[in-house]
């Protein structure tokens, strides 16, 4: 058994804390270069393509307009950045009440001294079937980088292995 921090697994957890910081880690993950050509940006003629009045239809001044066949998009999608910005404060929250959740739900084993010899997948493998977890998605957060560790699950699907300063409220 380990002794877990009241101050970080004991909270009562904040549920929004959460969902603004998961919703900000997406939101930064999103490239936001989608782009389509409008009117003004339209390889054509300017030329007024038919007669103002007389002709029995709309007025059109334009071939390139969005209403015609090969003209730019009316109201397209413009390159944009989707981050904002979250208090530190708010964020060590969410990450609290992520861990507190998680303890709540027994979901967190404590392993001491977990290394290996040679970057091997089968020890991991045999880590991962002693834990009852080769089924399940697994998140293993080591102290501090080990390259021998992390070499033998990278190949695995549903395992993960980061170090303790690149844990997020969404992993």
């Amino acid at each position: 058994t380990a002794e877990l921090s009241k101050d970080v697994f004991a909270i009562e957890p904040n549920d929004h804390a959460v969902y603004l910081d998961v919703k900000q880690y997406l939101a930064n993950q999103r490239q936001g270069t989608h782009k389509s050509k409008e009117r003004s940006e339209i390889a054509g003629s300017t030329r007024k393509i038919k007669k103002q009045k007389g002709t029995g239809t709309a007025r059109a001044g334009s071939i390139k307009s969005g209403v015609f066949k090969g003209g730019g998009r009316m109201f397209g999608p413009r390159p944009r950045n989707y981050s904002f910005k979250l208090n530190k404060n708010l964020k060590r929250l969410a990450r609290k009440s992520a861990l507190s959740i998680k303890a709540n739900e027994k979901a967190i084993t404590v392993l001491e001294d977990f290394n290996f010899e040679a970057p091997k997948t089968k020890n991991f493998t045999a880590v991962l079937k002693a834990l009852s977890l080769e089924n399940k998605k697994s998140l293993f957060v080591l102290g501090g980088s080990n390259n021998n560790v992390y070499l033998s699950s990278r190949n695995l699907k549903g395992s993960e292995v980061i170090t303790n300063s690149e844990l997020s409220t969404y992993k």
